[in-house]
């Protein structure tokens, strides 16, 4: 009888430690994808400066347009946290697009070979953007359905692990299909 006892109590022990450790493995997963997200973001962050006076001297009557690209990364390099990041990085996507269609308006812009290299460099930068959030939001997805399911979640609610937040579209115009006229 003892040892039956005692072989329940290390098949309990070993269970919440490969639970414990899952979790902590995951977790860890979820703040190293963030952080690849962090890093490309700081990558647009800085190029965005470049852009703008690349293409200042051009854009004489889009000032406004150009400020307001300037003050949306400023709004988007102090966010915290994932929600926050998600609706700033968003509104700057939004302004981002819109100068790149005033910059269709000005044909030295588009010879411009600087001008070129940095739009370049940005759509790059975007494109690394998206697959680094899909990324961050699988491993946060993986990480919350372990948290969440028996029996982990009794570990879960022990140890006070937290959700992951996912990155989500919070702008319902940027849900809305795009009309293609042609």
């Amino acid at each position: 009888m003892g040892w039956i006892v005692l072989a329940a109590v290390g098949v309990l022990i070993a269970w919440v430690i490969f639970g414990y450790n899952r979790l902590v493995s995951l977790r860890n997963q979820v703040a190293n994808s963030w952080r690849q997200i962090d890093v490309q973001l700081k990558r647009r962050h800085d190029l965005i400066p470049n852009l703008v006076n690349a293409v200042k001297g051009y854009m004489r009557y889009e000032q406004e347009t150009l400020q307001r690209v300037v003050e949306a990364r400023s709004r988007a390099v102090a966010a915290r946290g994932v929600t926050e990041a998600a609706q700033r990085e968003t509104e700057l996507s939004g302004l981002l697009g819109r100068l790149f269609a005033l910059m269709e308006n000005y044909p030295e812009l588009k010879a411009n070979q600087n001008v070129l290299q940095l739009q370049e460099e940005l759509t790059s930068t975007e494109n690394r953007i998206a697959f680094a959030r899909q990324f961050y939001n699988d491993v946060a997805m993986k990480y919350n359905i372990a948290r969440e399911t028996f029996p982990n979640n009794l570990l879960a609610a022990l140890f006070r692990f937290q959700p992951a937040e996912l990155f989500a579209v919070s702008d319902e115009q940027e849900r809305a299909v795009p009309t293609v006229e042609l």
